[in-house]
């Protein structure tokens, strides 16, 4: 097949998965034709012979206050379908991305062209700025006019089917990771090269907006940090930065929790890692969280939206209620203090990261990609 994917193409979920996705079906003979605004950051240059990039470039006009994006982006992909004789256009992420696709669905249609377009839910785009009064009815039309949809977690299949009212079928098909491709590298970690050998080394991967509540993650350290040697890794980048950075000022402690920027060695950083934290608000998934299993790190994490499908209570971490400090703090410190327990929750983890691994997910998009093209047929 001759797949067009459209996403995102930064640290955030959608587009780590999109990519992927992308990767993993040219790895299994199919052509793949990314369209987005700048190369995705897990897309390496010239990678793979059957993966394409497509740039969406949107010229300034003065007469726009705001660029339309949307507009530059269907049209990139009329022509790149038209001329390439794409079979099935896949978009991440509701805006723009479904709407988007749709006004080219009709441009095409209107030369005779038909091409079925399959919308994947993240999460926010629909928990978060899809419900926004402004947008609701625009995605609300795309979902429906979408001819196949797939939502990343149960959770978020229930609130789009709240949120909305949706006529279009949603299948669950979950977020994944590459596990085989984990299991390939080298060992062992060098760990002093962050901390030294009698310190615990803690995670947190996000893009630092308030949902993650990124001061919930310093206050598990800071306590933690009272009662055993560890240093607190933060990765990313977003709005909370700079209120997270004055508070590990305020508190003396910028020797121990390092800011690390946005990372393509997130398996480096996590190769190192003894508990990973993601104590958000709303998630619709946590890849972050699975990324961390799937290294063999424990997760502490929210009971959140789909983490309770990712992380499995007292198996490959713990789970509690959103703002619960102090229960996180417990249940990190009887992991991180008790070495037998640690030892088992790290196979543990390993093992509930295994079914998410992304040679039992490719295989559903390529049926959800064959029946959407076989319906536009016939």
């Amino acid at each position: 097949m001759k797949i067009a994917i459209v996403c995102y193409p930064t640290f955030g979920g959608s587009g780590v998965v999109a990519t992927e996705l992308g990767i993993a079906l040219s790895a299994k003979g199919h052509e793949i034709h990314f369209i987005t605004y700048r190369q995705p950051v897990r897309l390496e240059a010239l990678q793979h012979p059957l993966i394409h990039f497509h740039e969406v470039n949107v010229p300034d006009y003065p007469l726009f206050k705001y660029q339309p994006y949307e507009l530059a982006l269907s049209s990139r992909l009329v022509d790149v379908i038209k001329t390439i004789q794409i079979d099935v256009l896949h978009v991440h992420y509701a805006i723009p991305h479904a709407y988007a696709a749709y006004m080219t669905k009709m441009m095409l249609l209107d030369i005779g062209i038909k091409i079925p377009i399959v919308t994947t839910l993240h999460g926010t785009d629909i928990t978060l700025v899809g419900s926004h009064p402004f947008y609701k009815p625009a995605v609300t039309f795309s979902i429906n006019h979408s001819d196949r949809v797939t939502a990343v977690s149960q959770s978020l299949k229930e609130d789009t089917l709240r949120l909305f009212v949706i006529h279009t079928k949603i299948e669950v098909v979950p977020n994944f990771i590459d596990t085989e491709k984990i299991n390939r590298l080298g060992k062992p970690c060098k760990r002093s090269l962050l901390a030294q050998k009698e310190e615990k080394i803690i995670t947190h991967i996000s893009n630092f907006r308030p949902l993650k509540r990124i001061m919930d993650v310093i206050a598990i350290f800071e306590r933690l940090h009272k009662e055993l040697p560890c240093k607190l890794m933060m990765v990313g980048e977003g709005p909370e930065k700079i209120n997270a950075v004055a508070q590990v000022k305020a508190l003396g402690l910028e020797d121990k929790i390092i800011f690390l920027g946005n990372s393509n060695e997130i398996d480096k950083i996590l190769c190192y890692s003894d508990l990973f934290l993601l104590p958000s608000e709303k998630e619709s998934f946590g890849l972050s969280a699975l990324e961390a299993m799937a290294h063999g790190v424990p997760v502490i994490s929210s009971n959140a939206g789909g983490l309770s499908e990712v992380n499995k209570e007292g198996f490959s971490g713990y789970l509690a209620p959103v703002g619960d400090i102090e229960t996180m703090v417990q249940k990190a410190k009887s992991l991180l203090t008790d070495e037998a327990l640690h030892t088992q929750f790290r196979t543990q983890a390993k093992k509930q990261a295994s079914l998410f691994s992304i040679e039992n997910v490719v295989g559903k998009y390529e049926a959800i990609y064959a029946d959407a093209i076989a319906s536009i047929r016939f």
